[in-house]
């Protein structure tokens, strides 16, 4: 009697959002609540929320494409793609527009609606490539399709440019909580990421935030993150969960290979469920880590409020399901992908798009010939 009075009560004080509530002074203590509720119990109010604010059988499809590889300044512990850490990762050229719009609309047949583009840089900077990411912007957003970068840090003057150029996302995660990072990369702080994010949203950009699970963090650290997103003045549009492919050579991949301990499917529904629960109007993005998911426990995800994955066999230098099996996947569970600048990116469409057709039917197709992933 007694463990049941107790569920009981923590049903009734883990309060979640309906359709048309959106909160943005969520407590610690709230989002705690709800991360640590049984799993059956918060997997259902996810699953309820996503329903009163998405069609829940839509799921974008993304495609990545690293357009600069390896030599990263940056320190990051989880990253193969730092000068710090010895891996099988080495640098390469930048890829040229033509190259990159090739690779674009390859995606587009096959099935993306957004096409994600990513340098290894601390930031912009000075570097005169930027010019050459602006006219890729460009390119990608004629084809009708979403486009996103990261890029790393930004100032405020170049998060205009790239709205200028067409873009309609920027990535750029939190990673963990304030008090982890610090465990994590030394190179930055907590803050120069919030600033980018104040500079994007600023220019008028849709926010990419979310976090990686599995970088040597407790699990309230998961619940900060989550806190620290759901209580920005906007929600993030766009919220990835990763699980962390461990790469030999790197602090962080190293810890966890040596421990034998991965990121397990019930981790990836708790994140999703507390992060959909608290940020009913954003896109949930079942991101990094995916291919060590069955497709059982995938379907788990998408019902738990994830609405978006990462397509094409390899997501930067990690790697990641094959078109052909994600096919399979949509044909099994009766999952559609979604129409570009519809729902929480439609105030985001660029007034040169590219006319594809709003009503136009959007399937996962198998993997076409030629087609380049991203290339480290």
């Amino acid at each position: 009697m007694k463990t049941v009075v107790g569920r009981s009560v923590m049903l009734r004080q883990a309060r979640f959002c309906t359709a048309g509530t959106l909160r943005h002074d969520w407590t610690l203590e709230e989002v705690d609540k709800l991360y640590k509720l049984p799993l059956l119990d918060l997997l259902h109010k996810a699953a309820t929320v996503h329903r009163e604010n998405f069609d829940s059988n839509e799921v974008q499809q993304a495609t990545l494409l690293s357009l600069k590889t390896g030599g990263c300044s940056e320190d990051c512990g989880y990253c193969s793609q730092s000068v710090s850490h010895k891996t099988f990762v080495k640098p390469t050229p930048m890829l040229t527009p033509e190259e990159v719009l090739e690779n674009a609309r390859k995606a587009k047949a096959a099935g993306s609606t957004r096409f994600c583009m990513g340098t290894a840089w601390r930031g912009v900077g000075k570097k005169n490539s930027f010019n050459k990411v602006l006219q890729m912007v460009k390119d990608v957003s004629s084809l009708g399709l979403e486009t996103c970068c990261t890029l790393g840090l930004l100032d405020a003057k170049q998060a205009v440019q790239l709205r200028e150029a067409g873009l309609t996302a920027y990535n750029h995660n939190l990673d963990t909580s304030r008090s982890h990072y610090k465990n994590v990369v030394s190179t930055r702080t907590y803050e120069d990421r919030l600033e980018t994010i104040a500079n994007v949203r600023a220019a008028g950009i849709s926010v990419c935030c979310g976090g990686i699970l599995g970088i040597n963090e407790e699990e309230h650290d998961r619940v900060s993150l989550i806190h620290t997103l759901a209580t920005m003045p906007e929600h993030p549009e766009s919220v990835p969960i990763n699980a962390l492919v461990p790469v030999k050579g790197t602090p962080l991949g190293d810890k966890q290979l040596a421990k034998g301990q991965k990121v397990t499917w019930v981790d990836m529904i708790r994140a999703i469920s507390v992060a959909r629960i608290t940020m009913p109007k954003s896109m949930v993005r079942l991101s990094a880590g995916r291919s060590d998911f069955s497709v059982a426990e995938q379907a788990l995800m998408f019902y738990a409020g994830a609405n978006s994955i990462f397509t094409g066999d390899k997501l930067l230098t990690t790697p990641n399901p094959e078109f052909s099996e994600d096919a399979a996947m949509f044909e099994l569970l009766g999952l559609k992908g979604k129409v570009p600048y519809t729902g929480a990116t439609a105030k985001f469409r660029p007034e040169a798009w590219a006319d594809v057709g709003e009503d136009e039917p959007v399937v996962l197709k198998t993997r076409v010939a030629g087609v380049k992933a991203a290339s480290a």
